[in-house]
C-alpha cells in the first residue's frame, strides 16, 4: 500500500479541495471519512526514473530493506541518472543487494529512458491508459506499478488501482462492514466516485492506517 503525507513545503494538488467536497456530497462513507484528516493530501514523488527504479527495488521486500538498497544504490550511482546506472551495469547493481533480476529490470528501465522510448515529456498530454500501456513495456512494471506512479509522480485524479490489496480492504473495511470484497464490487461502489476515484483511494488507505507514509 502507498500513501502520501502532509508536508508544509509540497502544494496541495490543484483538484484535491473540489473533489473532497464533491465526495462528500456524493457519498455518505466519504462524508465522514474525508474530515478526519484534516488538511492532510496526496504528496508528489519526485522525478520519474527515480520514483520508477525505487518502485522497482521496493517489489516484494520490507519497506526497510527497499531503503537499505536504496541508499546503496545512491553510492553507486549518486545522480541516479540512465547512463549512470547503464554505465554501472548488472554486476554493481546486484553488489547494491539486488537480485539478478532486479538488476536487469532497473538496466531496462534506464535503457527506455536513454532511448527514449518513454515519451516522458509528453505524459502531461496524454491519458491514464496511454501512460499505462507505455510504461508497462519496461521489464519489471506491471499495470499497479504503473498506476502507483499515475497517482504519486503525475498526480492523476482518476485511477482506480483495482490490484491493490489496500484499496480492496479499504472498501471491505468501510463500505462492507469488513466482508471480502471483489474486483466487481470496487467498481461499483467506485463508480460514484468519478471522476476523483484517486482522492477516494487515497482517504481509504489513510482509513486502514494513519501512520502508514511512502
Amino acid at each position: 500500500m502507498a500513501l502520501g503525507k502532509q508536508a508544509d513545503a509540497v502544494c496541495i494538488p490543484s483538484y484535491w479541495q473540489d473533489a473532497k467536497e464533491e465526495l462528500m456530497k456524493r457519498d455518505r462513507i466519504m462524508r465522514k471519512l474525508i474530515p478526519q484528516f484534516g488538511d492532510m493530501h496526496l504528496v508528489g514523488r519526485g522525478e520519474a526514473f527515480t520514483t520508477l527504479a525505487r518502485s522497482i527495488i521496493g517489489q516484494q521486500i520490507s519497506v526497510k530493506a527497499a531503503e537499505s538498497v536504496w541508499h546503496r544504490v545512491l553510492d553507486a550511482c549518486p545522480k541516479c541518472t540512465p547512463a549512470q546506472v547503464l554505465k554501472a551495469g548488472n554486476d554493481k547493481l546486484a553488489a547494491c543487494g539486488l537480485s539478478k533480476r532486479k538488476a536487469e529490470y532497473i538496466i531496462d528501465l534506464a535503457q527506455h529512458f536513454k532511448d527514449k522510448r518513454v515519451h516522458v515529456d509528453k505524459w502531461a498530454e496524454m491519458d491514464d491508459e496511454e501512460v499505462i500501456a507505455e510504461l508497462i513495456q519496461i521489464r519489471g512494471i506491471g499495470r499497479w506499478t504503473a498506476e502507483m506512479f499515475l497517482i504519486f509522480n503525475l498526480l492523476r485524479p482518476n485511477i482506480l488501482p483495482l490490484d491493490d490489496l489496500g484499496l480492496l480492504k479499504g472498501i471491505s473495511v468501510n463500505y462492507f462492514s469488513g466482508e471480502p470484497v471483489s474486483r466487481s464490487d470496487a467498481r461499483e461502489v467506485a463508480a460514484n466516485w468519478e471522476p476523483w476515484r484517486t482522492v477516494a483511494t487515497w482517504y481509504l488507505w489513510r482509513s486502514l492506517d494513519n501512520s502508514a507514509v511512502l
